[in-house]
């Protein structure tokens, strides 16, 4: 039996939460602070994982599944951008890699918000460090998937057939 458009979505959101539980784990368990381009990762797949929450809640019918899966496309890409820019920085030579900047706080503190993006955005020798890898990726990478693969997600869910009225999904 095929899933349809408000399991998938629920589904969706377990998994981009549950990431996001998964760098909660790290970050406190295991003492591995974020580099401020993870904490913006974080925010894009909280976008994704709030945008297929309430998809599932809402479970619209026709066009407005393709609503919530561009929506969910966009907060992945933004996620996807970002966690691509972090893994190209990781694969800079180590001669070729920025200084390391100041701290995400600082910086929030000194700085407007869009300054402050732009500067995180650039990457610093803070987001080029490699913590941990698994299989050869590196934690980015594997978020880097992760945005892939729920972009890709959202299309398919959207693209479900609609059951017939009155039976429910």
């Amino acid at each position: 039996m095929l899933m349809t458009f408000r399991p998938m979505m629920a589904a969706g959101a377990l998994i981009a939460f549950g990431a996001l539980g998964f760098a909660l784990v790290l970050q406190y368990a295991f003492e591995m602070e974020p580099c401020p381009m993870c904490i913006f990762q974080r925010v894009a797949m909280v976008g994704v994982g709030v945008v297929m929450l309430v998809a599932a809640l809402h479970g619209p019918r026709g066009f407005g599944r393709w609503v919530y899966a561009g929506l969910s496309i966009v907060a992945a890409g933004m996620g996807i951008a970002i966690a691509g820019r972090h893994v190209w920085l990781q694969s800079l030579p180590p001669d070729q890699v920025p200084a390391c900047g100041p701290s995400l706080d600082y910086m929030l503190d000194i700085m407007p918000a869009w300054d402050v993006i732009q500067t995180v955005l650039a990457g610093d020798g803070n987001c080029a460090i490699i913590d941990a890898s698994f299989l050869g990726l590196s934690l980015p990478g594997w978020t880097l998937v992760g945005f892939v693969a729920l972009a890709i997600w959202g299309i398919i869910a959207a693209s479900r057939p609609t059951k017939p009225a009155g039976v429910m999904e």
